[in-house]
Parts: structure tokens; sequence; C-alpha cells
């Protein structure tokens, strides 16, 4: 489980990088100031996130169902969250304005976040040092 927490932080983390510098160098002047906002706060959480992974990899030897309930949670957050967020800030440039589903993926995703630190806060609590 270690292994594959840090693989899909190190992948997550990777593709965190390549949209932010995209977002900063790829789409200033193509999208409004309020959708590069939107794109930043996606991008933010992306990373938040991906450190959150990487430190659950931290509980190397806790074999616990709150571990891998976190991660699971944190990796569909980053996807419904943040990849949300990344559609709805340039889906003019992509031509996909009638997607009307993408509003309300962007608090599935959140939820999910929230159910990954709740995970990890069980986690914390029933883990022996």
């Amino acid at each position: 489980m270690n292994k594959q927490i840090i693989l899909t932080a190190s992948f997550l983390g990777l593709i965190a990088v390549i949209l932010g510098a995209f977002g900063a160098h790829g789409l200033e002047g193509k999208i409004s100031d309020y959708h590069l906002g939107t794109w930043k706060t996606a991008n933010q959480y992306h990373f938040y996130h991906v450190f959150a992974l990487l430190f659950l990899s931290t509980f190397s030897r806790a074999k616990s169902p709150s571990i891998r309930v976190s991660f699971i949670a944190f990796t569909i957050g980053i996807l419904l969250f943040s990849g949300s967020l990344y559609l709805l800030s340039v889906r003019s440039l992509l031509g996909i304005e009638g997607w009307g589903f993408l509003g309300p993926v962007t608090p599935l995703g959140g939820l999910c976040f929230m159910v990954g630190w709740v995970g990890l806060f069980v986690a914390a609590v029933k883990h022996r040092a």
C-alpha cells in the first residue's frame, strides 16, 4: 500500500506541476482573470492533497482501513474537485460550455477531501507509534 500511495502521489504531483506551469504561462491572456483564479484554486488544492497522500505513506506499517479510505478519497477528490475546476476554467477554450454537470462535481470532490481527512484522523488515533 505504501508504494502504491507514493507512486500515485508522485504521478499526481507531476501533473500538478505541469498544470500549474500551464496555468501560469499558457493560459494568461486566454481566459479571464476570474477563470485564471479558479485554475489556481484547482492547482492549490491539487498540491495540498498530493502532500496529504505523501503523508499517508508515512503510515507504512499501518494496515488500517482508514488509510485505504483516505488514499482513495484524496485521489478521487483531486480528480473530481481539481479536475472539474480545471475544466470549468477552460471550458470556453475547449468548447464545452454546455457541460453543466461540472459545477455539481466540484463539491463532490470537496466531500471526498473531507472523507480523506477524517480517515487520516482516525488512522492517526488508532496508530501506535
